[in-house]
């Protein structure tokens, strides 16, 4: 179980990076075609970041609902794990085992 939810885990991370991926492709692109100043003024920066947060926001979109389905796979698995692991007293991933307890002595 532990490891479906680490794949689904990497789905997530996969299309994280394929955005940020997709998005450094686009930066040269949301530049001003222009380098010098025009009429004196220098460029606005508030307008690339506009630019720059409106196609993050439409490649995002694309892929919502798929970020959606899978976030929503790993909270379940998340509960599910939980729930194991308080049922049958088993430590969390990573964590050391609990100390066993002996009979009175």
């Amino acid at each position: 179980m532990e490891q479906a939810r680490r794949q689904i885990q990497h789905q997530l991370d996969v299309i994280d990076r394929q955005i940020v991926r997709r998005m450094t492709a686009i930066i040269p692109s949301l530049r001003p075609k222009h380098a010098a100043y025009r009429r004196g003024r220098a460029p606005d920066p508030r307008a690339f970041l506009e630019r720059y947060h409106g196609h993050l926001a439409a490649l995002t979109a694309e892929r919502q609902p798929e970020i959606d389905a899978l976030s929503r796979k790993l909270a379940r698995q998340d509960r599910a794990i939980s729930a194991l692991r308080g049922r049958f007293d088993l430590p969390s991933e990573g964590a050391p085992p609990a100390p066993r307890r002996s009979g009175p002595t």
